[in-house]
Parts: structure tokens; sequence; C-alpha cells
């Protein structure tokens, strides 16, 4: 069975105003997207948006939109809505592409909806960290897995700690040590994508701010695609807009 790729877009954005219009090559940011998620062999890709030039824009483009409501206080709250509407069947599995990621591999989002299962309702992948630097910030999520690759936690600690190893030294990380950051996207099968929003948050959620401790809080397992290598950097500033832009000249 095919999987759904759902983009929720809104033009909110504080560093970045009007962010899903932005131009890139000729056509607006949410488009591009949309044709990477195109690549990944989903079933169906659907914009989800509350601003009627944003759809607009998106079917100027030959991309499906669906509107919904303005006051979501989530991404996930919003492709909830989408499926709601679609009547998608209770396992089928639904991808949350953000709509900030022009360059995403379509091939991740494949390998992660791949994970979604009868036992598993929902995924997200990561990889590995090379850099001392990295494993110490607190800005980069990380995860550890079980041995069936699914999650166990996720922190903004360095986690696993390495006892032995970071004793000695943080200046560089221990032969063979590995540990994984967490990238956020996210599929789930569409019964668990409606639970999601009516599950109360957790308190280890709130010390880590972090939601997806909310599913392991509550006993749902995640499981986790491992890719070899970072995936390109989403758009949040006006920086990375002209990074993306040598991607897609005029």
């Amino acid at each position: 069975m095919g999987f759904i790729v759902i983009i929720p877009a809104r033009l909110a954005s504080t560093r970045l105003p009007n962010k899903p219009l932005a131009d890139l090559g000729g056509k607006p940011m949410v488009v591009r997207v949309a044709e990477r998620a195109g690549a990944s062999g989903a079933a169906r890709i659907i914009v989800a948006t509350d601003h009627e030039t944003i759809a607009a824009a998106c079917r100027e483009h030959g991309v499906e939109v669906c509107m919904t409501r303005a006051d979501h206080p989530s991404g996930t709250d919003r492709i909830a809505e989408v499926a709601r509407a679609l009547n998608l069947a209770p396992d089928a599995v639904v991808v949350n592409l953000q709509g900030d990621e022009p360059l995403i591999d379509p091939a991740l989002l494949a390998a992660t909806a791949a994970r979604v299962g009868v036992d598993v309702p929902m995924a997200t992948c990561a990889h590995p960290l090379h850099d001392a630097a990295d494993a110490f910030n607190p800005n980069v999520v990380k995860v550890v897995l079980d041995k069936a690759g699914r999650a166990l936690y996720f922190s903004r600690a360095t986690i696993p700690w390495h006892r032995d190893g970071f004793a000695q030294s943080r200046d560089a990380l221990p032969a063979a040590y590995v540990a994984l950051r967490h990238i956020g996207l996210y599929a789930y099968t569409n019964a668990f994508l409606q639970t999601y929003p009516t599950l109360e948050p957790a308190p280890l959620e709130a010390v880590e701010a972090l939601e997806q401790l909310r599913v392991l809080w509550h006993g749902y397992p995640i499981a986790v695609h491992v890719t070899d290598s970072a995936p390109a950097a989403g758009v949040d500033t006006p920086e990375d807009l002209e990074r993306v832009r040598q991607h897609y000249p005029a």
C-alpha cells in the first residue's frame, strides 16, 4: 500500500515572512517541496494550509491543496484534520513533511514511511553524528534505539553517555561510539495520527521541550530509520533561503 504525504504550510514566520511563497527558480517554495515529495513514490501529495494565497499558488502549479482551520496548535494537528477530511483508512500511512524542506531526499520519505506497520504506528529518522560539538550541542536532538531500531529515548543531552571516553576527553568522539541525531520527519498510521492530538502532554516532553517524547511516555513505539548522512537543512532564515536558491537558479 502506498503512502500519502501531507505538507502543512502557514504564512506566519517571524524570521522569514511568507516563507512558503518564497521564490525558488520561478516556483514557490511549497511547490518545490511538493515536487520533491512527488519523487518519493507517494500515492498522493497534499498541501494543508489555512491561507488562500498559499492554496492559490499550489493550484496554479497543479499541486493538490486542502484548506484547514487557522487555529491548529501544530502542523500535526493540521494534517490530522486533512486526513479526517479525506476519510483515509485507519491503516493508511501519512508522512508529515514540513513546507520548508525543498531539498529533502525523496528516498528518505519512502524509507521512513516503510517503517510504519501494524505494531509500530509512528516512524521517524536519524543519522550518525561525527562531530563532538554536535554531540554536546543541546540544539541537536539525539535519539537512542533498541535492537529492533525503535526509539528508547530522545534528548537534547548527549546520549548515550560514553562514561570512560568522555572522562578522558570531550574534544572528539570516542572510537566506535555512535550518537544519532534525530531528523524531524514523521510518518504515522492514520489511526495514530488521529489519536496523537488527544494525548495528554507528558512531563518529559515539558522538561526536554520535545513533543515526540509524548508518544513514548504514553507507551507507543516509534520506529527509527537510520540514514548514512545528514539531510540538507531546511529554510528558517534569509541566509537559508539564499543557500537553497543556489540549487534552483532562475
